[in-house]
């Protein structure tokens, strides 16, 4: 009889720092984590009143190159690939035949024949696999993730951290560069999960405790998963795995703005017409708890006058906001925003709306 059981998590190159800093570590997507260190609500308002620091380290990095790059991703990706000049990037989708969602991405144009991509810690082989088998040999995958660690500094004071660190302003968003540090070049892109002003580095692991200290020293708070998870709920950004799957559409998800359906063909085109030209029977919408609750949280029952119409796909107590926020799959005749629902916690149900998108303004 052999032993199956799971491989122990991957450590981050920061692990030790996560330590010291006193993080509580959690697995997540095969990886050892930190879920918090002062605790989320602290790190959540960290990032939206001054800057925090995220590992993500976790996340993978794919470079596709080759005089027909362009083409062979243009036939997989959603949004069009052409519009990206040399030192863009955008956001975009990876689908199967079907229309269902295998990834969401960002794609960073790095030269002329050469795209990186940044894709989720739980897709990173799925994707590799899935590209590799579709693309023509004048394409070549190179799965550069085990050599690349990320950190993503987010919140107003984002800017002056990167100006402290790097002596330089740090990149528009959804622009990415090369900078030299530490003897070698790194990436930096202007963009990020939050809502807030920010910047992601990938670079040889090599340097990842020198860049987390510099980020540190700078004045970005150390944050983790927690408040990662409910900042971009706040935003109304989809995670993969919980709101976005292989069973679910760009149109149910509310990504339509993402998808080029005029591109002359890509992998799960045909589907979205289809979809398209029926209706979507349900689509991704914002819930507002409307009095206290317990916080929210995912597969929790969504109902429409005492009847059972969906579940939660993501929730949390808003920080920011100081009530209970969700997102969930609603059929179309309850989607309407200041339509009333209940959601259910522990055999209690309390009153929400579905809300407008996002959460959080700025303004607020």
């Amino acid at each position: 009889m052999t032993d199956e059981t799971s491989p122990p998590p991957r450590q981050s190159p920061l692990h030790n720092r996560h330590i010291a800093a006193g993080g509580r570590l959690i697995e997540f997507a095969g990886w050892q984590m930190p879920v918090q260190y002062q605790g989320i609500r602290e790190e959540h308002l960290a990032v939206r009143q001054k800057a925090g620091v995220f590992d993500i380290s976790h996340m993978g990095q794919l470079f596709v190159s080759g005089p027909q790059a362009l083409q062979q991703l243009d036939r997989l990706l959603t949004n069009r690939l052409s519009a990206l000049a040399e030192g863009e990037g955008q956001y975009t989708l990876l689908l199967n035949e079907t229309g269902g969602i295998i990834d969401d991405l960002i794609i960073y144009r790095t030269s002329t024949e050469e795209f990186l991509l940044v894709v989720n810690a739980s897709r990173v082989s799925e994707d590799a696999d899935w590209i590799t088998g579709l693309m023509a040999p004048s394409a070549l995958l190179r799965n550069e993730s085990e050599s690349f660690g990320g950190l993503a500094v987010q919140g107003p004071q984002a800017p002056s951290v990167f100006t402290s660190v790097f002596g330089t302003l740090p990149p528009p968003r959804n622009r990415i560069l090369l900078l030299p540090y530490g003897g070698t070049e790194i990436f930096v892109a202007g963009t990020g999960y939050t809502g807030e002003e920010g910047f992601e580095v990938f670079f040889p692991t090599e340097l990842a405790d020198t860049l987390w200290d510099a980020l540190v020293t700078a004045g970005a708070q150390p944050c983790g998963l927690g408040a990662r998870d409910t900042l971009r709920l706040e935003m109304c950004y989809p995670l993969n795995g919980a709101d976005l799957s292989r069973d679910r559409t760009p149109w149910e998800a509310n990504l339509g703005f993402f998808v080029d359906i005029t591109k002359e063909d890509f992998v799960g085109k045909a589907a979205l017409i289809a979809q398209k030209e029926a209706g979507p029977k349900s689509k991704l919408c914002a819930i507002k708890v409307t009095e206290k609750s317990p916080p929210i949280r995912s597969h929790y029952a969504i109902l429409a006058n005492g009847i059972r119409i969906s579940e939660t796909t993501s929730g949390a107590l808003s920080p920011s906001l100081g009530y209970g926020i969700a997102m969930g799959y609603l059929p179309l005749e309850y989607s309407k925003p200041g339509s009333p629902l209940e959601i259910e916690v522990r055999q209690r149900t309390y009153p929400a709306i579905v809300s407008s998108k996002p959460f959080y303004k700025k303004s607020q």
